[in-house]
């Protein structure tokens, strides 16, 4: 059965409220979970946003999709791209077909809302975000937690002096080790964990410190099993001396967080990066008169993203977060360097970073061992 349209709410400072306007075409280029859990069910939600087609290259699996959204069913992307009724396109594939997608997107004319992060390079993401300019169309790096209401308050108890002088940024978020097969370990598809899962905590060090941080070191778990890596540590510095450590993996129990420690006091935000829609966040306050909760009202920050995209859209909006998201992908490559200078530099005869064996129970040795 269709999934039914549920009323909206007006975003606050939009210029008209969104049922008033023309709701925006939305074409969806792939099945992926995310957008199966999330984004599709938001997009059908939103009273500015309207689901036309769904694009599979299995022609079966667009029509189960399409089906449950009352929308065409497309085999293939080109032909989503090629349809006039699209006017914007949701870009959920493998991170390795991130750029060439969103560049057919952006070359057919379409507005792209891209899943993060928008490339695996800078120089890939700044061509995107340059064709996009030339071409006067939305392009929206795809992270929700700029949207959620919690975040917000958190800055504002940072500009409070609520804990003092900022020092520090402990971001973490790590999942279960996904099934064997998982896209997230093949490397041709743009797996790994740096990719996957790091850039979540990297973008809320990015949001509470500025674009603009740098890679002090880093130090990436590269099992010999997996052709990827599967979680790591990162230590990062604002000009302004804060620091901040990211860790990070898909081998571990869950934990999604963050710690944000001053000069007299702590801040700390469980079920930071993807909160359920129902979820009220707690703000745990740790101060010199004692510990505190702020228990906030559940905010859907998937619905809240699409708004603001087809927002955006609307209103014909072209300031974009293009720095950042260019920044972010630096860090990425940055991460990614750090971390085999650091392999490089190991003493002969130490073990590697993973602490993995031979069969024969003798410690592998060397920079390459599991890479």
């Amino acid at each position: 059965m269709p999934i039914q349209r549920s009323p909206g709410t007006d975003m606050a400072g939009e210029s008209a409220p969104a049922a008033a306007r023309e709701p925006v075409r939305i074409g969806v280029i792939g099945g992926a979970d995310i957008a199966r859990r999330r984004l599709l069910p938001a997009f059908a939600a939103e009273p500015g946003c309207q689901i036309v087609a769904i694009a599979s290259r299995d022609a079966e699996r667009a029509r189960e999709l399409a089906g449950r959204y009352d929308c065409a069913a497309v085999t293939g992307y080109e032909r989503l791209l090629a349809d006039p009724r699209v006017e914007a396109v949701y870009v959920p594939l493998p991170i390795a077909l991130h750029a060439e997608w969103i560049e057919r997107a952006l070359l057919a004319g379409k507005h792209v809302l891209g899943e993060k992060p928008l490339t695996s390079t800078p120089a890939a993401t700044a061509r995107l975000y340059a064709l996009a300019g030339a071409r006067g169309l939305v392009l929206v790096e795809n992270f929700m937690f700029r949207h959620h209401s919690a975040h917000a308050r958190v800055r504002e108890l940072l500009a409070q002096g609520t804990i003092g002088q900022l020092r520090h940024l402990t971001a973490v978020f790590a999942i279960p080790p996904p099934p064997p097969g998982d896209i997230r370990y093949r490397p041709d598809l743009g797996g790994g964990a740096l990719l996957d899962i790091a850039v979540q905590p990297l973008f809320a060090v990015q949001h509470f410190l500025g674009p603009r941080v740098r890679v002090c070191g880093a130090s990436l778990r590269r099992p010999a099993q997996h052709q990827v890596d599967t979680g790591g540590a990162i230590l990062l510095a604002a000009s302004d001396g804060v620091t901040a450590q990211v860790v990070f993996g898909m081998e571990h129990g869950y934990r999604a967080a963050y710690e944000l420690w001053g000069s007299s006091g702590r801040i700390t935000v469980e079920r930071a990066y993807a909160p359920p829609a129902d979820y009220r966040p707690v703000i745990r306050l740790e101060l010199a008169s004692g510990t505190e909760e702020l228990v906030l009202e559940p905010d859907d920050q998937v619905r809240n993203a699409v708004r603001a995209f087809s927002a955006a859209i609307r209103e014909r909006s072209r300031a974009t977060d293009w720095e950042r998201s260019v920044a972010l992908a630096q860090l990425l490559a940055d991460v990614d360097a750090a971390d085999r200078a650091t392999a490089a530099r190991r003493p002969i005869g130490a073990p590697p970073a993973d602490g993995l064996s031979r069969a024969d129970g003798r410690v592998q040795t060397g920079s390459g061992a599991g890479r």
